[in-house]
């Protein structure tokens, strides 16, 4: 499959909570970050529970455009939950196997993350790699 495609599969599967095919796409060291937070997980098994257990209600989301070259993606998503809408940048690399090795998002209000996922996550600053 190719960048476009993968991506697009990855927010299928979100959207449908279809973490097993999620969870395909992914590579085994993932690493994933969200700047507005600090937080980072690394690891297929963390960053699936991170997306199946860490946003629990009635959340949907619709890919607004995808673009990709080569290895890499981008994807411009709205994330909606209880009426409220958000926009969100998130930008992927895939490995040689061509699954999902780094997600950074990119959201516009930074808040702090709920205490429940701090055992899948560990905090950082933005731009500290």
């Amino acid at each position: 499959m190719s960048a476009h495609e993968v991506v697009a599969a990855y927010w299928a599967a979100a959207e449908a909570r279809d973490w097993d095919t999620f969870g395909e796409l992914i590579a085994e060291d993932v690493v994933y970050e969200m700047a507005q937070t600090g937080e980072r997980v690394r690891g297929r098994d963390a960053y699936v529970r991170f997306n199946r257990d860490g946003f629990p209600g009635d959340w949907h989301l619709a890919v607004r455009r995808i673009v990709a070259e080569g290895s890499a993606a981008a994807s411009w998503i709205d994330f909606s939950e209880e009426g409220v809408t958000e926009t969100g940048l998130c930008f992927f690399e895939l490995d040689a196997d061509g699954r999902i090795a780094r997600v950074s998002d990119a959201w516009p209000q930074p808040y702090e993350p709920p205490s429940d996922r701090a055992g899948l996550v560990e905090r950082f600053q933005p731009g500290d790699h």
